[in-house]
């Protein structure tokens, strides 16, 4: 599976773990606003999270790769979907379920990726 790709559904299931700078210190350093979140970590890679009523905006840049992306998610109650592009032309689609404190990732990709993993607040994904 890509790196974009990869970082897109980590960083979108880190905010669904609730795990913050405080609890994971070596993970990235981000900067943080009501609506906005920004972190760079140790090998460059970026990314922003914007939050807008229950559609959260990810925009990224994979350092290995070279190449930029964005990702929008949509909620709808426990269920969120969400589609991606890379600025390589990649395009990713997905949902995320949640069943308590656990959460079922889906996902497929244009560059023929897919996968299915679950995420717990207790154990990590």
């Amino acid at each position: 599976m890509r790196t974009a790709l990869k970082l897109a559904v980590m960083s979108f299931c880190m905010l669904i773990a609730a795990n913050t700078q405080a609890q994971i210190p070596n993970l990235a350093k981000c900067t943080r606003s009501a609506n906005l979140l920004a972190c760079i970590d140790q090998d460059g890679n970026a990314y922003s999270v914007n939050t807008v009523g229950s559609t959260i905006y990810l925009r990224g840049f994979e350092a290995i790769g070279k190449r930029y992306w964005a990702q929008t998610s949509s909620r709808y109650g426990q269920l969120t979907f969400f589609t991606g592009i890379a600025s390589d032309g990649e395009a990713w689609v997905g949902y995320n379920q949640r069943v308590g404190w656990t959460t079922i990732n889906r996902f497929s990709s244009s560059g023929g990726s897919s996968g299915k993993f679950t995420c717990s607040r207790l154990s990590g994904c």
